[in-house]
Order: C-alpha cells, then sequence, then structure tokens
C-alpha cells in the first residue's frame, strides 16, 4: 500500500490554511486544494491517517463536480498536475490524484446539508421532538427512513476543534440574506437529487451530504468536496433495512468504531487500529469504483 500523505508542505508555494482534511495554497490567480490522507471524526483530527484516502476524496469530487456543472457552476480549473502553475508542476509526484486547482471564491458561512432518509443526529433529533433541524416531519418514521422528499438542513461552520451546529433555514437567511439562502437550498436540493438519482442506478443510497458553496463575481458556486465519503453517507441498496443502522461504505465505519471507545469527542483524537484503518481504506475504494 503506498505511503500515507498526513500533511503537504510544498517549498515554493504560498501554504495559507491546513485545515481538517486539506492543505490550501495560494497561486496568485488560484488557489491550489490538497487532499491529505487526514480523518477528521466528529470535528477532531485523528492522529492516524487512511493511505489513498485523500485521493479517492478528490477523483469523487471531480466526477461529481463534472456530473453537476449543469445545475451550477464549480471551483475547478484542473485536477491534473501538468496544467498547473509551474511552480506546482514542479510537485506533481505529491499532487498528482490528490490535489485541484480552483476558482478563488468566497466561500459562504453556512455548511449546506441535505437529507433524504433519516439517520445521524437527524434521527436523534427526530425521536426527541418529532423535527429534524426544526423541520416537522410526519409521525411513525423510523430510523433509516427514506423522507417524503429531501429536505435542506443547514449548519453553522465551526472553527478547527469546534462542533458544527445544526441551525434553521431563518437563521441561515439571517446570515446570508433570504435571496441568497433560498438560492442554495434549492441548488443544495437539486444537486443531492441528481447525486441520488444516480447513485441509485448503481445500487447506492445517499441517505444524506454535505456540500459548499461560494460567491464568485457575485455568482454562487459549488466548492470544497462533493458527495464524498467523507461528506456524504452512502448505503448498499441490497442491504438496506429500514429501522435499523445500515452498512455503509464511507466515514460511519470509522465513526461507529470511535463511539465503542471511552473518548469524550474533544482533541487529542485516539489511534485507528491497523484493521479499522484497513476496512475503511477498502470501504473509500469500493465506492469510488461503484459511483465512477
Amino acid at each position: 500500500m503506498a505511503d500515507a500523505v498526513y500533511r503537504t508542505e510544498l517549498p515554493d508555494l504560498n501554504l495559507v490554511n491546513s485545515g481538517k482534511v486539506r492543505e490550501l495554497y495560494d497561486l496568485g490567480e488560484h488557489l491550489l486544494i490538497v487532499t491529505s490522507d487526514r480523518v477528521s471524526a466528529f470535528d477532531v483530527v485523528l492522529p492516524t491517517p487512511v493511505p489513498g484516502k485523500g485521493e479517492v476524496l478528490t477523483q469523487l469530487s471531480a466526477h461529481w463536480f463534472r456530473r453537476t456543472a449543469d445545475l451550477v457552476a464549480n471551483h475547478i480549473v484542473s485536477v491534473d498536475p501538468a496544467e498547473y502553475p509551474a511552480a506546482a508542476r514542479a510537485h506533481a509526484r505529491v499532487l498528482t490524484g490528490r490535489s485541484m486547482l480552483v476558482k478563488k471564491a468566497k466561500p459562504l458561512p453556512v455548511e449546506c446539508i441535505v437529507r433524504g432518509y433519516l439517520s445521524g443526529s437527524g434521527w436523534k433529533e427526530y425521536r426527541a421532538s418529532g423535527t429534524v433541524c426544526g423541520i416537522a416531519l410526519p409521525a411513525g418514521l423510523r430510523e433509516s427512513e427514506k423522507l417524503p422528499e429531501a429536505i435542506f438542513t443547514p449548519s453553522t461552520k465551526a472553527a478547527m476543534g469546534d462542533h458544527d451546529e445544526n441551525i434553521p433555514f431563518s437563521k441561515a437567511a439571517e446570515l446570508l440574506g433570504a435571496d441568497l439562502a433560498g438560492k442554495v437550498r434549492d441548488l443544495a436540493l437539486a444537486v443531492y437529487r441528481r447525486g441520488a438519482e444516480e447513485a441509485a442506478a448503481k445500487g447506492i443510497l445517499i441517505a444524506d451530504t454535505k456540500m459548499e458553496f461560494g460567491l464568485l463575481d457575485g455568482d454562487v458556486i459549488l466548492i470544497d468536496e462533493l458527495l464524498t465519503p467523507d461528506s456524504s453517507r452512502f448505503w448498499p441498496a441490497a442491504s438496506y433495512r429500514v429501522g435499523e443502522p445500515q452498512q455503509s461504505l464511507d466515514k460511519q465505519y470509522i465513526r461507529d468504531y470511535l463511539l465503542t471507545l471511552d473518548w469524550d469527542q474533544t482533541a487529542p483524537g485516539p489511534e485507528l487500529p491497523a484493521a479499522v484503518v484497513a476496512e475503511t481504506g477498502r470501504r473509500y475504494r469500493e465506492i469510488l469504483a461503484i459511483l465512477t
């Protein structure tokens, strides 16, 4: 198995941000996003990487940015290091397969989450109040059940180490303005429906997903990653059963393992055993193969 890339430090390039999983370099006209093999769970970066994970996230994102470009523009300029500026081309060995040259957009301060099935924090809230992010749902729904229609449930963008918080649409409208909030809601739902339809044809249910939008010259575009196993729940349709947790080809496998530990979900995170790392890598490679 290839060596893991835990962090990139590329000489001669201007590193402007190192996030939970990605490094961001300013190349002048464009930005360079490099996706590491780091794992973030419960908003904590774990000490153990999953080799090849960054390549899966990059290649799936590129696939979905292409498949949804007719719905909304996105930030991708190129994923081929041969087409990058000369200073970046010098690092082609590291960058190949795990980097994107992108347009400079101003990120919106809201995470755009779309849920098509009742799972995770949504299921927890529904059991308590019959709502998900304040949206009233029909009574009697069961865990993992498909919702009558997909819902838009935004959240705040937390600083590193803090937790994102679900917010009602009214709060997103306060943060973004009513018109912009309505636009990103409609775009997020359209992108989710496109992804869910194409994945379903390949035997995969997309339970929910998180996406990010930015503004470029006043227009809304998709940025960051799209419909990856880090940002989405992917369930094999063949094993889908309403009323219980699902088998998944995504980061939920790591979350489930971490929930068995005596860990309070604050930094520093625990090391992952080799078997969990290997199985995570296998699941990520499998969903990439199925969807692309």
